[in-house]
């Protein structure tokens, strides 16, 4: 990982889902903030990120990094490798902060900005190699969702551009690069109308703000989530296409639908109608949830939405499944750097809430899934690599047996060790077990028999050679150690 850490400027709601994303993927983060509630609001986000992200994805997510919060701009980004800004939405506050910032980071430090509308050209005004700034807009929250607009200004470089993305990309997020400067960038812009409409609505009693709501997330909102505007439209047009949807929907554009470019007036009457709606769809909705609480829920059901894109392999799906894979690949134990003497610390993970049952400790099933994503790190390390998969061979677990020894609750960490057992050309058999990380205590063990599989021919087959050495070299030394008390067992009848 790049050494220096990640200084944020702003520790508010965008801010410190920023910080739970770098936090999250490994990176120090060192935050300014001036509210003395800082500390405790950050912290509040990062907890409910952290519990969404365990939910996300199987992969390992790497070692969390450290946050320390400071009192200046200055102390957040000396010595920080990108230096990402949240603050409130003011110019003449923003520039002040850019120009104190860029006279103290290093000269080739990219600078990041959240701004929802700022022109950047217009922020980079007073800064030390004003080059190195760009927009990073995100999207609330910004530890799940992948959207991060990036746009440069008049003096912004296309290497500091192209810098940013990669970082962006790093922790999965889908960078969008414009290639003009806009107020609002281009989502916010679409929004903005959308919003602009329902005011009206709202305005003129056609409809309440849930009725609004609902018609959003049981229509097209379900769609706009993995689709967007025109391919929903070019699929609308059939066969014929795009011109066939416009000739027949296009004139309809001219209609006196909308009342787009005019806004009603944001009268403490609307304003009191709006807020007294809203309130009543949340007491109805969701009766007694907090703040922290909706947050959570809104972040399960984007963790829903983006593990069925990623099943499909398609929109916000490809990016997480894209990053899925960086993940994996990060916490692939690498064969040269690894103690093969003994049982293999092969991996790690924490339990989350959703892991435990009914009696209060993780469910029975989830020591399968452990182990069995402990057999994907062993084959990984053997030489199954992303390569290997794709030449349509890989290992197929043909039979497990599971033992149970203790339990484990929500926020335990575990981590699991696989001995070798047995080898030939076609099977491996593994021992793995399951520990408390706290005290190393036995939870679960698990033995797994695999088969070596060429699933474009639809058979087992023998291991390429490679594979095959790598498993004699374990052997050499796990055929010497001790055989596990419930390696082979068959059920107990009796204890």
């Amino acid at each position: 990982m790049t050494t220096g850490h990640i200084g944020l400027l702003g520790g508010g709601v965008i801010g410190g889902g920023w910080a739970a994303r770098f936090l999250l993927n490994g990176h120090d983060v060192v935050l300014f903030d001036p509210d003395p509630e800082a500390p405790r609001k950050v912290g509040e986000v990062i907890a409910n990120a952290r519990r969404a992200n365990t939910k996300l994805t199987n992969a390992p997510w790497p070692v969390e990094g450290s946050l320390q919060i400071v009192t200046t701009a200055e102390e957040a980004v000396e010595g920080a490798h990108f230096v990402q800004e949240s603050a409130p939405e003011r110019l003449d506050l923003k520039q002040k902060l850019f120009a104190a910032a860029s006279r103290v980071a290093g000269d080739d430090v990219v600078f990041g900005s959240s701004t929802s509308g700022l022109l950047p050209t217009e922020m980079q005004r007073d800064m030390v190699h004003p080059e190195r700034l760009v927009v990073g807009h995100p999207f609330n929250p910004v530890y799940l969702m992948p959207l991060v607009e990036v746009c440069g200004g008049a003096a912004t470089s296309e290497s500091t551009k192209q810098r940013a993305a990669e970082m962006y990309r790093s922790i999965g997020m889908h960078p969008l690069m414009l290639s003009k400067e806009i107020d609002g960038f281009v989502a916010d812009r679409l929004m903005e109308a959308l919003w602009r409409e329902a005011l009206w609505l709202v305005n003129d009693g056609v409809a309440t703000a849930a009725e609004i709501d609902d018609a959003m997330r049981f229509g097209p909102g379900l769609r706009w989530s993995f689709m967007g505007t025109f391919l929903i439209y070019r699929i609308a047009g059939g066969e014929a296409g795009m011109r066939h949807f416009m000739a027949q929907f296009g004139p309809a554009l001219k209609w006196p639908w909308t009342k787009l470019m005019d806004v009603p007036e944001l009268t403490d009457e609307l304003l009191d109608m709006i807020c007294a709606q809203s309130d009543a769809q949340v007491d109805e909705q969701t009766p007694g949830m907090s703040i922290r609480e909706l947050e959570a829920l809104r972040d399960d059901c984007l963790v829903e939405v983006m593990h069925g894109l990623r099943n499909r392999g398609f929109a916000a799906g490809k990016t997480l499944a894209d990053f899925e894979q960086t993940l994996f690949d990060r916490g692939n134990l690498v064969a040269a750097d690894v103690d093969v003497t003994g049982p293999i610390r092969i991996h790690q993970r924490s339990v989350p809430n959703e892991w435990v049952d009914y009696n209060g400790h993780t469910n029975d099933s989830r020591y399968m899934q452990i182990t069995s994503e402990a057999g994907d790190k062993f084959m990984r390390l053997i030489g199954v690599d992303e390569a290997y998969l794709q030449s349509g061979c890989s290992y197929y677990t043909v039979e497990s047996h599971l033992n149970f020894i203790a339990q484990s609750h929500a926020g335990d960490h575990l981590y699991v060790t696989a001995q070798l057992m047995s080898h030939d050309p076609k099977r491996f058999h593994i021992f793995t077990t399951v520990h408390r990380a706290d005290d190393d205590s036995v939870v679960a063990t698990a033995e797994h028999m695999m088969l070596h599989v060429d699933a474009r021919a639809g058979k087992s087959s023998p291991a390429a050679a490679q594979l095959q050495a790598k498993l004699a070299e374990i052997a050499v030394h796990h055929d010497l150690l001790p055989r596990p008390a419930q390696a082979g067992r068959a059920i107990a009848q009796s204890r």
